[in-house]
């Protein structure tokens, strides 16, 4: 994008006054607009000029399904791979969004759009997309920003890390999107460590973990004498990431009630304690995360639309490890280091065949689900070089008494051991889903929470890039 000139972008709708009103909106904020009707106009305009971002419809005739705009933006994703594009959709067809963003594009809005919140969205976007061409390398990622514990060099994590580099710096607020176990809380991490607030906290709060009627107290605090048992003040989470960053983890398990005074604190940026006589100042930013389709959500009228546009400004998307095999061998010794210096076992080794078969595992849970394989092979082998036999070893066993359902094998293991067993099982089951887990054990989910602090199983992830 050249200086001297003001950001170029192409309105793609077959409807005029959707062309006419992105238009007008466009140039009243300094961008220079273009319009086209469809697929091939744009295509066209697009081989012959150039653009720095694409706003396109998803739908250019009677038909619905929105398969002329998915193909149109693999059109463009192809021929012009940097260019970042926007799409355009009415919640009826959020599920067509959803599947644009995973075929590349840059992220959605929907018709009626709010003014304010689509040049916003329109700068940020413009912004992420300003980095320089080639794509950027590993080394001159780690020479500019702090990306300790995050182990990989695939092209897909390379860009989660541009992006989290040229986002840290603002306020923006961040949606942080993944399946479990692909690394949600380090990427929150590293926005909060390389971002001006670093020398204060970042606060994170499990959104599912929190009980409605405890919801005010715990974010906003309260006042003595505020309620029954409240002897003295208390500081809410709110109030503890003064400065920071508040890391607001499994976003989509909030409840809708919750949902507005949670809205409320990010539109006025003010609260008020539970049982104090006025509001006081929030200074934080917000990133929140989860490993549901927030958008889905919104169209199934579980999640509040108003709240979802105040968290997603930036969407970051943490591809499944599934999606970078190539990062497996990377990952597999560095956790085999890190586990051994854990448990005081020395230098440990994986042979080439060992390698060949984690790379080429399904590893539904992620990276969480790798660590624990590693872990628990490591333990039971006894060996400072660990081969494919290993490994194919431990995934008998575990087939035959965990996931297996067979049995535990508990001989001389305490309570306490055979509730941690039965917890990591269930984890490893479950793909590290906090809801499944608890309802298969039995337990609710602030129940769970407890044990999985109690057992040190709180922190998924083990500081690898999930």
């Amino acid at each position: 994008m050249e200086a001297s000139r003001p950001p170029r972008i192409l309105v793609v709708d077959d409807d005029g006054a959707v062309q006419f009103s992105l238009a007008l909106l466009l140039k009243q904020n300094g961008f220079d607009a273009a319009c086209c009707d469809g697929p091939a106009q744009a295509l066209g305009l697009l081989a012959g000029e150039s653009f720095d971002l694409v706003l396109q419809d998803m739908n250019f005739s009677l038909q619905t399904s929105g398969a002329e705009g998915l193909a149109l933006l693999a059109d463009i994703r192809q021929r012009h791979p940097t260019l970042p594009v926007l799409l355009m959709t009415a919640w009826g067809s959020i599920a067509l969004a959803v599947a644009g963003i995973k075929a590349g594009a840059a992220n959605f809005f929907t018709k009626p759009w709010d003014n304010a919140q689509l040049v916003e969205l329109v700068r940020a976007t413009l912004e992420l997309a300003g980095a320089p061409g080639g794509g950027p390398t590993r080394k001159s990622l780690d020479s500019q920003f702090d990306f300790a514990g995050i182990v990989g060099e695939h092209p897909k994590l390379l860009r989660v890390l541009a992006t989290i580099g040229q986002v840290a710096r603002t306020r923006a607020p961040v949606l942080i999107l993944g399946e479990s176990g692909t690394g949600k809380e380090l990427v929150a991490d590293a926005i909060h460590r390389n971002s001006p607030r670093a020398a204060c906290p970042i606060v994170k709060i499990n959104m599912g973990a929190i009980t409605p009627t405890l919801f005010e107290s715990e974010m906003f605090g309260h006042v003595r004498g505020a309620f029954t048992d409240a002897r003295s003040d208390r500081k809410g989470h709110v109030a503890s990431a003064e400065g920071g960053t508040l890391f607001l983890d499994e976003i989509g398990e909030l409840n809708r009630g919750d949902q507005v005074k949670l809205l409320r604190v990010l539109q006025d940026g003010r609260y008020q304690p539970v049982g104090a006589s006025r509001s006081e100042q929030a200074n934080i930013r917000v990133v929140s995360a989860t490993n549901r389709e927030l958008a889905e959500l919104v169209a199934a009228g579980e999640f509040r639309e108003d709240l979802f546009y105040r968290l997603n400004l930036i969407t970051i998307r943490l591809p499944p490890l599934r999606e970078r095999r190539s990062d497996i061998p990377l990952l597999a010794r560095h956790i085999a280091a890190t586990v051994a210096d854990s448990y005081g076992l020395g230098e440990v080794g994986l042979s080439g065949g060992a390698l060949e078969w984690l790379s080429a595992q399904p590893w539904p849970g992620n990276i969480r689900q790798l660590k624990q394989t590693l872990e628990r092979t490591l333990l039971l082998a006894g060996k400072s070089q660990l081969t494919q036999a290993d490994f194919a070893a431990g995934q008998d066993d575990e087939a035959a008494t965990g996931t297996g359902g067979a049995r535990l094998g508990v001989d001389g293991m305490t309570l306490e051991q055979v509730e941690r067993r039965m917890i990591e099982e269930a984890l490893d089951q479950h793909a590290g889903n906090i809801t499944r887990v608890a309802r298969s054990l039995g337990l609710s989910r602030s129940a769970l929470y407890r044990r999985l602090e109690r057992h040190g199983l709180a922190e998924p992830g083990g500081g690898e890039a999930e």
